[in-house]
This record gives structure tokens, sequence and C-alpha cells, in this order.
């Protein structure tokens, strides 16, 4: 048990950190082969499910428990010792969203080209995270991003804006991910939905409460692992069982050349759906595709520039880099997130070219368009998946055959529903369950903890109380996590929105408030407090206004920005503001505008900028 928290010995943790996620690795594959030879000898689908799903988040727990701490450093920022190429696996699972991996290839599968502006954007955001963001918030030494604001522009109206952002993206975020959780659950359980997002919940906090930032980062780096295998497997299965090969992401242009051909026998974009199905799409897309061509490249760059700048000023992203040992690790680390996250981003695709041929294709086994309704309402998989409300197969012109637009899917269960559409032994569906609810987890426990750290160490500690000791400071914060997980597993039962449109307002959210005054209190030393202040009040609001007047207000989008990107317009009136309200006031004092000039300098040692 104080394997995890020896942080000091050169023969503890640390540095056993690749013998011991070895084992680890090992262990789940030989656990991957027993459910397989457990499922060839008559256990069910539903106990294979459950298995895959128990046993992964019991281990998770049990690292969060042996992460235990009552250490503020560990409990904040990990100790400051997390080596990057752990840190590289640990922020790509706190990445690796519900979005990411449940969502983002079903928006492929659904709407095709325009969703790879969510992968060219989450990519690119990175970029901007190494050069503008994670070396230098790494040197200034905070714990919370509303730390570096409130100690870089002084004074706690400052800090206040800072975390009233920051509570604003991350609830709407973890929204997403316990949505993530609920559905999967939902299915791997057999329970409802609504049942579904309790059950993750309590997973999250199991993983997170004990031992905060220490306990989150092992368990992350655990769930990767979890996770990439799950992703990669059914999709290099698929590619194989298909014909294409053992490389997926590089022959899946062969796939796509092939369902060009099935929709033109099938009719796409001459067919319609006879009856909207809420919160399911058909196979049929091209219809709703912009006509004009500027109109749809443009939506495309906004919605990649949101994503970009988003990535860029999440909290709970940034806090990862404060984990390191050292700034130039901070930027190795940002080097090693990037490969992490590109084997998945590469491979998302691919995932959704081969299931979507896996239902076209006449030719295989297991394809849905053109079969009887009977035979399709008689598949396993399509009764269940149908059972939880996430898919429904309609006979809408009454011949008894499904028809491309008669055959309806929540995009958000494509991956995971993915196995069984291919016809995969179901060990495989148990793998991607297991996985798909690693990478909701992961996220959900970042950004919980964003939330409750930032809660208690710069609202209750730094405004409120700051005599409070080390134990009461960690009590509160343990609080406001039961309570704010809580909360977002509430909304979340509601189903406001799906997890891809949840996850772009969280991003759109955080553009509007955060990214000018993190970004340009690092390289423009003339902005001051009342500029910074400005920008958040009028990033957040003009943002969140535009939201909901085309949301909801019947306002007709400027330039084709729809919700899911309001954050061009808050992140504009945020950058405005900013620098003419910094120019029409004071500049900062000589101290500050030093210290600023400080950690620009991407190397050496930390300018603690602030008592912690």
């Amino acid at each position: 048990m104080a394997m995890f928290g020896d942080f000091s010995s050169k023969g503890g943790f640390i540095a056993n950190l690749p013998k011991i996620y070895g084992i680890y690795t090992g262990g789940f594959i030989v656990f991957i082969f027993l459910m397989a030879i457990l499922e060839q000898m008559g256990l069910s689908a539903d106990t294979i499910g459950l298995l895959f799903v128990g046993f992964t988040i019991v281990i998770y727990a049990v690292i969060g428990w042996l992460s235990r701490t009552m250490q503020l450093d560990a409990y904040y920022v990990a100790g400051r010792q997390v080596p990057p190429v752990f840190n590289g696996m640990a922020t790509a699972a706190d990445w690796m969203s519900g979005a990411s991996f449940v969502a983002m290839a079903g928006g492929i599968y659904v709407g095709g080209h325009p969703y790879l502006a969510f992968v060219v954007g989450w990519t690119g955001g990175y970029v901007l995270v190494a050069t503008l963001m994670a070396p230098y918030l790494r040197k200034f030494g905070c714990y919370t991003v509303p730390d570096f604001i409130g100690t870089r522009y002084g004074g706690n109206f400052a800090r206040l804006c800072a975390v009233i952002v920051l509570v604003v993206a991350s609830f709407t975020y973890v929204t997403a991910q316990i949505n993530a959780t609920g559905t999967i659950a939902s299915r791997a359980l057999l329970i409802p939905f609504e049942v579904g997002v309790w059950v993750g919940l309590a997973g999250i906090l199991l993983c997170s409460m004990l031992g905060g930032m220490r306990a989150v980062t092992w368990t992350q780096v655990a769930q990767y692992i979890v996770l990439i295998i799950a992703y990669l497997v059914p999709v290099i299965w698929m590619s194989n069982k298909q014909g294409f090969g053992v490389i997926p992401q590089l022959v899946y242009g062969d796939a796509v050349q092939r369902i060009a051909e099935l929709e033109q026998l099938h009719q796409v974009g001459v067919l319609k759906p006879a009856e909207a199905v809420a919160g399911m799409s058909a196979l049929v897309v091209k219809h709703n595709a912009p006509a004009d061509t500027f109109v749809a490249n443009w939506r495309f760059v906004t919605l990649v520039a949101c994503m970009m700048l988003g990535t860029a000023s999440l909290p709970h992203i940034l806090m990862r880099y404060f984990t390191t040992p050292s700034v130039r690790a901070a930027r190795s680390s940002v080097a090693w997130s990037l490969f992490f996250i590109f084997l998945l981003y590469f491979t998302a695709p691919a995932l959704a070219t081969f299931t979507k041929l896996q239902i076209l294709d006449p030719n295989l086994a297991t394809s849905v368009i053109g079969k009887s309704i009977a035979d399709v309402n008689a598949l396993t998989w399509v009764q269940k998946w149908s059972a939880v409300g996430f898919l429904k197969v309609m006979d809408a012109n009454g011949d008894g055959i499904v028809q491309i637009n008669e055959f309806f899917i929540r995009a958000d269960v494509v991956v995971l529903a993915t196995p069984e559409i291919a016809g995969l032994p179901y060990v495989i569906s148990g793998l991607v369950a297991a996985g798909g609810m690693a990478a909701a987890m992961s996220t959900a426990d970042g950004l919980l903890l964003a939330i409750a750290n930032a809660l208690s160490h710069d609202l209750y500690y730094k405004m409120i109380d700051p005599k409070a000791d080390t134990k009461r400071r960690l009590i509160v914060a343990r609080v406001l996590l039961i309570a704010i997980g809580a909360a977002g597993a509430l909304v979340a039962s509601l189903r406001l929105t799906g997890i891809l449109g949840a996850v772009a307002w969280a991003f759109c959210f955080a553009m509007s408030g955060l990214f000018f005054p993190l970004v340009l209190g690092v390289w423009w030393k003339r902005a001051n407090r009342a500029g910074a202040i400005a920008g958040m009040i009028v990033g957040l609001g003009a943002g969140t206004w535009y939201l909901y007047a085309v949301k909801w207000g019947g306002m007709k989008p400027w330039w084709g920005m729809d919700d899911l990107r309001f954050g061009m317009v808050g992140a504009a009136a945020s950058l405005v503001a900013m620098v003419v309200v910094s120019l029409l006031t004071p500049a900062p004092d000589k101290e500050t505008q030093d210290m600023v000039d400080e950690i620009r300098i991407p190397k050496g040692e930390t300018y603690l900028g602030s008592t912690h």
C-alpha cells in the first residue's frame, strides 16, 4: 500500500513504473483471454459484459484507495513527481473522454467529413498547449488555473471570475462524461440509463475522492492502457475480416470507395427518413450537407478553431502539466500526450468506415440494409440496444425490407455496438465497454477534481478561510467532489444534448472566458487585472448569450456559426474587451512584469508566485 505513496525512494513506485504497468497490462490481456475461454465454454454475454466493466472498475478503485493521501502537494499536483511518459498517458486518458472514445467515431459514421473537424481541432489544440501554455504555467508553480489568474493579475475578484468560468466549462463537460458512463452501464448491466449514470458516478468517485490528483494520475495511466487496447482490437479485427488487412488506418480509403458505391446503390441523398426518431440518425446524411462549398468549409474551419482554442483553455488538461518534476518535463509531457492521443484519433475514421460498411455491404453476413425487417429485429444486438432506447428499426414504406433510411441509431453508441454489428465474439464487446467506461471515467475524474480543487483551494482557502489547516481543506475538497458529481449525474440523466454537443459547449465556454486571459497573461506584460476581468466577464457573457440566442431564442446564426461554435463569438469579445480595458487602465507594477519575464523562460527553477 505504501508503494503508491513512495515518491522519494529510487527503488520506490516512480522508479518501478514501467515494471508495474507492464505487469498490469499483461494481467489485463490474460483476463481478456480468460473471458474468451469462458465465452467458448458457454458463459452468457450479459455476464461477460458485467465482468469486464466490474473488473476494471474494481482495479481503478483499488488504485485510488492505495493512492490516498493527506498531503496537499500530493492531492493537488501528485507531488509534482509524474514522469513525462506516464503523464502523457494520464493526459491522453484525461483527454480521451466519452466524446473521443464513444461519440467521435459515431459522429463521423453519421455525419461524415464535417466531423473530422473534432479530430483536427482536438489534436491541433495540443500544439497551442505546448507552445503557449504548458511550460510556462508549470514554471509558475501554481495548483490550479484560477491560481495562476489570481496571482498573475492580483486580487480575489479576478480569481473568482476564473473559478466561475472553470466551473461552467468543466461542469458542462463532466455531464457529457457521466452521460457516457450511463450509456455504457445501461447496456453492460442491463439497467435503465437514468440508473446507469449513478452507477458510473460511483465508480468515478471511488477513483478520485481519497487520493486527489495522485490517485487520478495513476488510475488514468491504467485506464489509458485499457481504452487503447479496447479501441484498436475491434478495428483491426474488422479490417482483416472484411479483407482489408491488419493496418486499418492505412487502408480504409478502399472501404470509403466501396461505401460510396453502396450509397449510390441505395440512393443516399434521394431518400429521406419518413419519420424523425428523436436523438437518432439514419444512414441518410447527404441531404443535410450545405449546398455552398464556402459555407461548408467555413463551418469546418470555425469548428476546428473552437476545438483548438478550447483545448488550450480546459483547466483539467492544463492541470496535468502542473504534476511534472520540471518545466522541461512539462514540455516533453505534451509531446508524449500527442503521441498517445494520435494512436486513437488516427484510428477513429477507420472504425467509423468499417462499421458503416458492415451495415451496408450485402456481401457481409452481418449486414442490415436490404434484409427483412423480421430478420433484423430478431438479431440479439438489435433487440438489446433497442430495449435501452438507442436503436430503432422501422418499416416506413411497408415493404418488409430494411431500407437505408429505416435503420436509426444514436451516434453515441456506434462504437459500443460495433463488435456486435460485426458479429465479433462478445468478449470484444465487453472489452469495448470497458474501454469506453475507462475513457469516460478518466475524463470525469479530471474534471471533477478540477472543479473541486478550484472551489476548495481558490474559493474556500484563498478567499473564505485562509487559516484553514490541511485536513479541513482536503475534507472540503472531497465533499465538493461528491456534491458536484451528484449534480452532474442529475443533469446527465435529463439527456439535454448528445455527448459531442455537450463537449463542444464545454470547449466554447472555456475558450470564451479563459483563453485570452491565460495566453496574454504569459505573453503580454501590459495585460492587467481590469483587462483580465473584463475579458473573462465579457467573453463568457457574450458566448453564453449567443448560445442561448441561436439554440433557444430563435436568432439566425451569424455566418453559419451554430450553437457548437459560440466560442468564436465569446473569444472574440474577450480579446477585444481585454485589450481595450488593459490599454485604458494603468499597467501592472514592475514586480508583476518582472514575474512575467521570468515565467517566459521555459527552464530553470519554478517561480512560486503564490504561497500554498
